[in-house]
């Protein structure tokens, strides 16, 4: 008994069938109805499913009756193509249908692929503008979309390619690899396209146009091997693969009508918001939470136990695939400086993070004394994978003994800090208070640089470093698309992604030094340096508390600032990285 497509994987076809009869890709259709690209990609692949609000979305999106969405690719593409009658019951609120549309505001553009010029229609990919995305050129008969008669071979409605069979009386593709099949043996769009040695003339004013008539179908010649005429030549390459657009038909038939129309221009190209992460690496973060989960059997606490324990191995996976085509190698396994060594297994070597821990004297001896103050605690989100972009070395470290420090290099570095006098303010150095030398990282020098630019103090005087060439963005892309899965789970509610990629981080950081967690790198001066970024990001969030006139009254650990005052004027609230969030709220002076 041959099996039943359920519902769900019908509405997947019929989605992928739209796309293709309009020309839309996954980047648009989630522009369409709202979400991320990634989710399209999840839902189209079966990794989640559309819901009934989905549904609703698709069909306010291409304009069509949910019950349409429904019923199969073949009636869908007929509904939008105009050619078949739409299921909406009797008495339902109309939707608005393509011939009901007003004419598009058309602007015309000289179409460097075709050598001609060509209508572009200004408006979302819909009914109408599926016309425009059927593979004609304007220097070619445009084929009446509804002829009078269907005959047994036509365009198929999902390619447009020629197809032997009829499905509702329309042509159509019975599966997916004919219509693969037949895109691929026709290799260059049907309507002709102008030879490669004319040359356009110059571009005059147009005068106003409107849609162009529909003509009768030319008939099919039989193919015949013949090779192409010497003065012809190859066409050129971007006819081929990007046919011009073309003014949609009018659905009802009626006479044309001139449509407004601007000078000849080349308008700007169509920009969307650029990727915020690489998508090949955020689909393997999801897919590897799939995998796991249905190893698991559905268990979540199982899944996630799974996944954080191969969190180090993972993530040096996605590290590893996050370089390809980089502009250049890191050193994975450089020789360690003599400082960079622990002095004992459970030691630490000679490298000063400047950890903050931090309280404000003054708050603190007036709350003795009986003044209270509403304090609220606020938590850094993600601090960890907000300091993975900081300035790191690529290779070996090389003593440097100039004093100077070099911006496009980074490492360790040998400073006397000058005075720091603001007790209102925490130390960029945090709680260090013996005097005289000592060993920082690359960000907390670029830290108290930044002070100084600013007069909270004097510049540091650097002794002696250890650096080498370095780069802002060597983790940026792996950091973003740790961002991005963070971002989308925590919409999603997938909490058990986001502990995925807390793990990952976190661990990333912690064992890429002189652990033997992770043996497939050994790089302290990367681990100092992110977590120096870290302390510094929390140094800076308070210093914009203080200028924004809120009293810092403590600062500790990674994540952590207290505060007094309206905070929520100062800092965005929420889970994101660039947000903060209430921890808990107490009286200086008062019990907790």
């Amino acid at each position: 008994m041959a099996s039943v497509m359920g519902t769900e994987e019908i509405l997947r076809l019929t989605v992928a069938a739209l796309m293709a009869r309009t020309g839309e890709r996954q980047t648009d259709l989630a522009a369409g109805i709202g979400q991320a690209q990634t989710q399209v990609s999840r839902k189209q692949s079966g990794r989640a499913h559309w819901s009934l609000e989905d549904v609703d979305l698709l069909a306010a999106h291409y304009r069509l009756h949910p019950l349409d969405l429904l019923a199969g690719p073949t009636h869908a593409a007929g509904v939008l193509h105009g050619s078949v009658s739409s299921l909406q019951p009797a008495g339902a609120p109309s939707l608005p249908a393509a011939t009901e549309r007003p004419a598009p505001a058309v602007t015309v553009f000289l179409d460097k692929a075709a050598n001609t010029l060509a209508p572009l229609e200004r408006e979302r990919p819909g009914p109408a503008a599926a016309l425009i995305r059927t593979g004609r050129t304007p220097s070619a008969p445009v084929q009446s979309e509804r002829p009078a008669a269907v005959p047994p071979a036509g365009p198929c409605v999902l390619c447009g390619q020629p197809a032997e069979h009829e499905l509702d009386g329309f042509p159509q593709h019975l599966t997916a690899e004919e219509c693969a099949a037949a895109v691929a043996a026709a290799g260059t769009p049907q309507a002709s396209a102008p030879a490669a040695e004319e040359v356009p003339a110059p571009v005059a004013p147009v005068a106003p146009v409107g849609p162009p008539a529909p003509v009768a179908e030319p008939p099919v010649a039989p193919a015949v091997d013949s090779e192409p005429t010497p003065a012809a030549g190859p066409a050129p390459l971007a006819a081929q693969t990007a046919p011009a657009p073309v003014a949609p038909e009018r659905a009802d038939s009626q006479p044309a009508v001139s449509t407004p129309v601007v000078p000849v221009v080349k308008p700007e190209p169509q920009r969307t918001a650029p990727g915020y992460a690489s998508g090949t690496l955020v689909e393997q973060i999801t897919d590897r939470v799939h995998d796991v989960l249905a190893e698991c059997g559905g268990d979540v606490d199982a899944a996630q136990a799974a996944l954080i324990k191969t969190a180090i191995p993972d993530v040096m996976t996605f590290l590893k695939a996050s370089r390809v085509g980089g502009r250049y190698e890191h050193s994975e396994f450089p020789p360690t400086q003599e400082i960079l060594r622990k002095k004992s297994q459970k030691g630490a070597d000679e490298i000063w993070e400047g950890r903050p821990k931090w309280r404000n004297a003054e708050l603190f001896s007036a709350a003795k004394k009986g003044t209270q103050i509403q304090v609220t605690a606020l938590d850094m989100n993600a601090a960890y994978l907000s300091a993975m972009k900081a300035w790191l070395p690529i290779g070996q470290l090389r003593e440097d003994t100039s004093g100077v420090h070099d911006p496009k290099k980074a490492g360790v570095h040998l400073i006397t800090p000058a005075d720091w006098d603001h007790p209102d303010l925490p130390n960029p150095l945090g709680n260090r208070v013996a005097p005289g030398e000592l060993w920082v990282s690359e960000s907390t020098l670029r830290l108290l640089f930044d002070c100084a630019r600013q007069d909270l103090t004097d510049a540091p005087v650097i002794h002696r470093s250890l650096v080498s060439g370095a780069s802002e963005a060597l983790l940026e892309k792996l950091r973003r698309a740790l961002a991005e899965s963070r971002k989308t789970a925590l919409a999603e509610g997938d909490e058990l992604t986001v502990a995925y990629v807390k793990a990952m981080y976190s661990k990333f950081v912690s064992t890429i030094g002189e652990s033997s967690a992770n043996r497939e790198i050994r790089r302290p001066d990367w681990m100092h340096i992110i977590r120096a970024k870290a302390f510094a990001n929390l140094w800076m969030k308070a210093h914009k508390a203080h200028k924004a006139g809120l009293q810092v009254v403590e600062i500790s650990g990674t994540d952590e600032l207290h505060v007094a005052g309206d905070w929520r004027s100062v800092f965005p609230e929420g889970r994101d990285l660039n947000q903060v969030k209430e921890k808990t709220t107490y009286v200086l002076g008062g019990k907790r």
